[in-house]
């Protein structure tokens, strides 16, 4: 993950800085303790990507280290369930609409009639998990952790006993304990899952066949991702949402508002502040009775599947937690302190069982950093601002820092720089020209405070816009970058550029008014390309 063996600190750089060397504490020399029980420095409780990252790592800097799944393979939710083979069927499904809706044709590509079998399509997706869970467990092996089968639990003060499949147990003695254990599907309450016609997002990974008209509720990112998968491939899916926006907390309402106009017009239907009252099988369909979200305007939906994907919850159960006095917040959250300690000393949480995004990187930045201070007892530092997050439709949807709302809420003057991916010429080239980018930046400092997108590579572009922001940098730091032409990245370099100078270059909208440039960079209009018409009304 990070190619020297240290922890994060805050610099008044503003950077991150690795220093060159690391002082182990605590390290384990035996390797075990006898009578059936084996002695480690660090237990891990769930092989996620929070929790084999962290086993990893810990590894790395000379613990013995053990990685306690209770799943037949390692990799967690993302790796089994969730972002792994969503995204091989959000990429298949796409070619397949292209093919089907003339897209390919409109690039010279001819082809008699275009066919869906649905279980190549699930098998390609079924490769790529095998591929990667296996990975995992090849990781281990060269770095010495040691993988154990069963559920984890911990039974008392630096002890985790094992309850293995066959119902044997095994007592692990160690000094520190990690909880990587996740999170799992929010129910509904008064709808069962039989993961078969009514399915959280674990069964509508595996459909035996495509519907005919599914029905989602909840229009949050796992919602949005798998509908856009069964719409592509030609179900009639209707999204019922109690927000009056898409996209779930955190997206942008200008940006919610461009996707939901692309989403319908890929043939996705929304309702909005709408709620679920209930549902019931009836002659081999589902009746979904819904009504306004402050009550009214009662309605039934027919479909043949039904999705719930109303979010995640903590899996805080049956680990032994009250048996020690490990505290957990309203919503089943783990409280931990900076060093991610929870109430118990000596046993940490990371990931989706503790606040914030449930999001993977966010669980690996976690587990890195968690078990770096574990060994050199160093503060460990994480800014959840520069945490990005990706809606893996098409086009893509991320952003990273604060929303406009967010700003407004709390008072900051901000700027905006907004660049429309109708003017990039990479994606003119490949006609995808769909979305924009969308900049806010301090008003008086000019530091960025927000990154917002839509367009087909908003996965990889946030990136930059994330690496930007952990260093602290400018609107005007980004704008003044040379960008390799022509990129699908010169379009945040030109939202920069208008946030911090309002003014564009290869796109205008309307002319630029009097301008920061202008006023404190009188001969920069030469510089920036700017000359005749333009520079005379600055």
């Amino acid at each position: 993950m990070f190619s020297k063996v240290v922890p994060w600190q805050r610099i008044p750089s503003r950077c991150l800085k690795y220093s060159g060397t690391v002082l182990l504490r605590n390290a384990s020399q035996s390797s075990s303790s006898g009578g059936g029980e084996q002695q480690f420095d660090l237990v891990v409780i769930g092989s996620g990507p929070g929790g084999y990252v962290a086993a990893i790592k810990a590894a790395q800097l000379g613990l013995k280290t053990a990685c306690v799944e209770k799943n037949a393979t390692y990799g967690g939710t993302c790796l089994n369930v969730g972002c792994i083979p969503s995204k091989a069927m959000l990429h298949n499904s796409h070619l397949f609409h292209m093919a089907q809706h003339g897209e390919l044709r409109k690039r010279g590509i001819e082809f008699e009639g275009v066919s869906l079998n649905l279980p190549v399509f699930m098998k390609q997706k079924e490769d790529a998990v095998k591929g990667l869970t296996s990975g995992v467990a090849y990781l281990f092996k060269a770095n010495k952790v040691t993988g154990i089968r069963g559920l984890g639990t911990v039974s008392g003060p630096g002890q985790v006993t094992v309850k293995k499949e066959d119902g044997s147990n095994e007592t692990l003695k160690t000094k520190n304990i990690l909880l990587a254990v996740g999170s799992e599907v929010t129910p509904f309450s008064g709808i069962d899952i039989d993961e078969e016609t009514i399915v959280s997002s674990t069964g509508a990974l595996s459909l035996k066949e495509v519907p005919k008209k599914m029905v989602l509720i909840g229009a949050g990112v796992i919602g949005l991702e798998l509908g856009s998968v069964w719409s592509r491939l030609g179900t009639d899916v209707t999204c019922v949402e109690f927000l009056s926006h898409i996209g779930g907390i955190g997206i942008d309402m200008e940006i919610s508002k461009a996707f939901q106009k692309i989403l319908t017009k890929q043939g996705l239907k929304f309702k909005l502040d709408t709620k679920v009252t209930g549902a019931e099988k009836a002659n081999g369909n589902i009746r979904v009775n819904v009504e306004g979200a402050k009550g009214g305007n009662n309605e039934t939906l027919d479909c043949d599947t039904l999705l719930v994907c109303i979010g995640r919850r903590p899996y805080t159960k049956d680990l032994g937690l009250e048996s020690i006095g490990i505290k957990v917040d309203q919503r089943g959250r783990i409280e931990v302190d900076k060093n991610f300690q929870t109430s118990c000393k000596g046993v940490y949480a990371i990931g989706d069982c503790i606040q914030g995004p449930m999001l993977a990187h966010k669980a690996e930045d976690e587990g890195i950093i968690c078990v770096e201070s574990i060994a050199t007892g160093h503060e460990p530092h994480i800014d959840y601002n520069c945490v990005p997050s990706v809606i893996y439709t098409y086009p893509e949807v991320s952003w990273v820092g604060k929303a406009e709302e967010q700003l407004k809420k709390e008072g900051i003057k901000y700027k905006i720089g907004r660049f429309p991916m109708s003017a990039n010429s990479r994606a003119k080239t490949i006609n995808e020209a769909e979305g924009f980018v969308k900049v806010l930046s301090d008003a008086k400092t000019d530091r960025i405070l927000g990154v917002h997108m839509i367009n087909s590579v908003a996965g990889e572009l946030i990136n930059e816009a994330a690496l930007a922001m952990e260093y602290g940098a400018s609107c005007e730091d980004v704008a003044r970058v040379c960008h390799a032409h022509p990129t699908w990245s010169e379009s945040l370099k030109e939202a920069n550029l208008q946030a911090s100078f309002d003014l564009r270059i290869d796109w205008l909208k309307s002319p630029p008014q009097k301008s920061i440039l202008a006023q404190e960079h009188p001969n920069a209009m030469k510089r920036w390309g700017y000359v005749g018409a333009v520079q005379q009304r600055l």
